[in-house]
């Protein structure tokens, strides 16, 4: 085999090879994604529950404590420290409730990552189709004028790509107000 007919081949080989090792791992990723927006979406889901049955039990349990201390048997300093008590507890189940819904933002943030992964596995087939459609045999100057078109629509794909995915991640349903990351 010539010199030029093992470039070539060389070249086409290196080209299939980054496609479908590059195609194999990013279908890793995107199940490993896929998986760990559904393990964060039963995790938060049971968590709220949670939050929720707990204020439901200290809520019953503030209104027996109001009965007590509308009886009148109850000093007014320890009526104080009941409400004062009553107050970090609002504010701690207010605060936990809050952070649960920091899932939103980490579930745009995962779909971000899959589109990314998406768009990496077309450039990735764009090497691939250009690895298949090469001439074992072909010219230098062909290998040359097929991987200088080539790196033109990667870096095109590429731009592309960052362009569509250069959005910000924001928060929808907070009741406490509107964050923006990134």
């Amino acid at each position: 085999m010539s010199k030029k007919k093992l470039l070539g081949s060389q070249v086409k080989q290196l080209l299939s090879g980054v496609s479908d090792h590059g195609n194999a791992h990013l279908l890793e990723v995107e199940t490993d994604l896929a998986q760990t927006t559904i393990l964060l979406g039963e995790a938060i889901e049971k968590l709220g529950v949670s939050f929720m049955a707990l204020h439901a039990a200290i809520s019953s349990e503030q209104e027996e404590i109001n009965l007590i201390i509308s009886s009148g048997s109850v000093a007014d300093d320890s009526v104080l420290r009941l409400k004062a008590i009553q107050g970090d507890i609002a504010t701690h189940i207010s605060s936990a409730v809050t952070s649960l819904q920091f899932q939103d933002l980490t579930s745009q943030l995962i779909s971000r990552t899959l589109q990314r992964c998406e768009g990496l596995r077309e450039v990735l087939g764009t090497l691939g189709v250009v690895g298949n459609d090469m001439q074992h045999d072909g010219e230098t100057d062909e290998l040359t004028a097929l991987l200088r078109e080539t790196t033109v629509r990667l870096e095109k794909q590429s731009a592309d790509l960052k362009n569509l995915l250069r959005k910000a991640v924001h928060q929808k349903h907070m009741d406490s107000g509107d964050i923006e990351l990134f």
